[in-house]
């Protein structure tokens, strides 16, 4: 014998469509029911007007579970969507099926679809539509998809739960199709999903000229951490409030201390959340005065390194070789490092960078047709780089006047063939900094291996940094986050994840 099935509206007019087949009644009513005057367990779809913490959706849901009903939506899904933390797997299930929609204009940037229990009319979006009701179980849903302003992509901007009385009456013939459809077919339970093992955030800043990973960089530590069991979500700055219902925190966003990247580190420091990169790191690599007398004093060999303020600068006149290369401490990117090839250029330079910074820095020049980067993850080496000159030019790095830029050439090179010596100092050097993960830039030359700079957020792009490590290089580091998160949690059970096998042989 089939199970009764009821729809409980707020208001009997905010369900417009006749169909005796169909059991109405209203919020009131079902909150009243006494367990006798109501039948053996049965199918309740809460079409409320709305789902609110302590609303009267709320609570129809709430005491549909506590009495043994099957309700749609269920109090779980009602408190995801309320809090906007829908499970990162299931979005990333969703924008899979969300194809080119090439019939689009270009011009359109943002739509909004109306999706009654997982049925819409259009056929390119079928797919998209019955997965959404499949994996969430709300039976009237608003989703919004939103173009990349770059890659053109379509993906779930926003998921809510609709108003009954919302539904366009142009389209009542396809809503009455899905519900029909809906109440008279077999209970099917939620689809189950996992509780993540780790919830992580991601800081980026899709218009970062020069991010420290692109977003394909970013999607592939999402796609990774779904196979490790951990939720991956990129954020931005707008999610500061956000900040604390996650468990970690990850920046990839070029950083600053005085700069909303600072701010989210340490407010993850405050929060107890394991964060890369920490406030400290930030404050130190980002400060290349700091660095020069950090490794000096660890007697870490650097290129010759002066700081000089104006009144110092004049002293400088007969101490120097020349080319000198000149820098703003807390620039990034080679932005604010210049190369003077006299005393007079020196001073022309130096004009301009003291207005930014009471102290610069002159470094001794170092030319070598490459600088390596051996990237550090708690005192261990994780990847290593050739970061080659641009063509013609002395770095790595050359801005234009007009804001564009030219980037040499990248080669990954496995660890086991970097030459010891690069690895000892850009390890030692980088454990003087902190525990996190860095970026070490060195110089090898006939006279030694000397370390240009320490960076607390270095490159990661996906072909780039990772040729040679493949997605071992983001299992290692979701690891990293994992374990941390793990003995904070629970200190006793922090042990070493299985991993599926095709990472594991990535790894090995």
């Amino acid at each position: 014998m089939s199970s009764e099935h009821v729809i409980v509206v707020e208001k009997l007019a905010d369900f417009r469509w006749n169909d005796p087949a169909l059991k109405v009644i209203t919020a009131d009513q079902f909150v009243a029911e006494q367990p006798g005057a109501r039948g053996p367990r049965r199918k309740v779809t809460n079409l409320c007007r709305t789902y609110g913490y302590l609303s009267m959706g709320y609570y129809c849901s709430l005491l549909a579970e506590a009495r043994g009903d099957r309700v749609t939506p269920s109090v779980d899904t009602i408190l995801s969507l309320q809090r906007k933390r829908l499970p990162p797997a299931a979005l990333a299930q969703l924008n899979r099926l969300i194809g080119p929609l090439k019939e689009i204009p270009r011009s359109v940037t943002t739509l909004t679809l109306h999706v009654f229990f997982g049925v819409i009319e259009d056929p390119t979006l079928a797919a998209l539509a019955r997965k959404s009701f499949e994996l969430f179980r709300c039976p009237l849903m608003e989703i919004t998809l939103q173009r990349h302003e770059q890659s053109g992509h379509w993906q779930i901007g926003d998921m809510q739960a609709l108003d009954p009385r919302d539904v366009d009456t142009a389209r009542d013939e396809v809503f009455l199709q899905a519900i029909r459809q809906y109440t008279r077919r077999t209970w099917r339970p939620l689809i189950a999903m996992p509780l993540p093992r780790m919830d992580l955030a991601v800081l980026h800043d899709p218009h970062d000229p020069l991010p420290p990973s692109n977003l394909k960089t970013l999607r592939k530590l999402v796609d990774v951490g779904q196979d490790m069991g951990i939720a991956v979500e990129l954020i931005e700055k707008k999610d500061f409030s956000r900040l604390s219902q996650f468990d970690a925190l990850f920046i990839r966003e070029t950083t600053a201390v005085t700069h909303h990247t600072f701010q989210f580190a340490k407010k993850a420091v405050a929060e107890g959340m394991p964060v890369m990169d920490d406030p400290v790191s930030i404050l130190r690599c980002t400060n290349k005065a700091f660095l020069a007398e950090l490794l000096r004093e660890n007697a870490i060999a650097t290129p010759s390194t002066h700081m000089v303020s104006r009144r110092s600068l004049a002293d400088m006149h007969h101490r120097l070789t020349y080319p000198v290369v000149v820098k703003v401490p807390d620039g990034a990117f080679s932005k604010s490092v210049k190369k003077a090839d006299s005393f007079e250029h020196l001073q022309e330079i130096a004009k301009d960078m003291l207005k930014e910074s009471e102290i610069i820095l002159l470094q001794e020049f170092m030319y070598t047709d490459f600088d390596w980067r051996i990237g550090v993850l708690a005192g261990q080496p994780v990847f290593a780089a050739k970061y080659f000159m641009c063509d013609g030019h002395w770095q790595i790095l050359q801005h234009a006047a007009n804001g564009k830029y030219t980037e040499g050439r990248v080669q990954a090179v496995p660890l086991a063939q970097v030459p010891p010596e690069v690895l000892s100092a850009a390890v030692n050097s980088a454990r003087l900094v902190g525990n996190s993960f860095y970026g070490v830039d060195l110089k090898s030359t006939a006279s030694g291996v000397y370390v240009i700079e320490i960076n607390d957020n270095p490159n990661l792009d996906s072909g780039v940094e990772d040729a040679e490590q493949g997605d071992a290089l983001y299992v290692m580091l979701l690891s990293h986050f994992l374990k941390q998160v793990e003995l904070r949690f629970h200190p006793a059970a922090a042990q070493p994840r299985v991993m599926p096998p095709d990472r594991a042989q990535a790894c090995a």
